[in-house]
C-alpha cells in the first residue's frame, strides 16, 4: 500500500498539470493577419442601439435622399 507521504507530493504536482499546456495557446490565437473592424454605433427605429460594422456602411446604397422627418417615420411604421 502506498502511505500517506507519498500519496501527497503525487497529488501536490499534479495541480501543476492545467499549467503546463497553456504556453502555446497565445501564438495559435493571434495567427491572423487582419486588421480590427472598427464598429459605428446606430439607432434603430424602436430606439435600441445596435453597433454596425463600417464596412458594411460603406458597401449599403442609399434608398431615398432628403427625406423630411414626417415621411421617414411613415416609412418604418410610426404613427404620428
Amino acid at each position: 500500500m502506498f502511505s500517506r507521504r507519498g500519496i501527497l507530493p503525487i497529488l501536490g504536482s499534479s495541480l501543476f498539470i492545467p499549467f503546463i499546456g497553456t504556453a502555446n495557446s497565445d501564438t495559435q490565437t493571434n495567427q491572423t493577419d487582419e486588421e480590427p473592424t472598427e464598429y459605428k454605433t446606430l439607432l434603430k427605429p424602436d430606439g435600441t442601439a445596435v453597433k454596425v460594422k463600417v464596412t458594411a456602411l460603406k458597401n449599403s446604397k442609399v434608398v431615398k435622399k432628403k427625406i423630411s422627418n414626417k415621411s421617414f417615420l411613415n416609412w418604418i411604421g410610426k404613427k404620428l
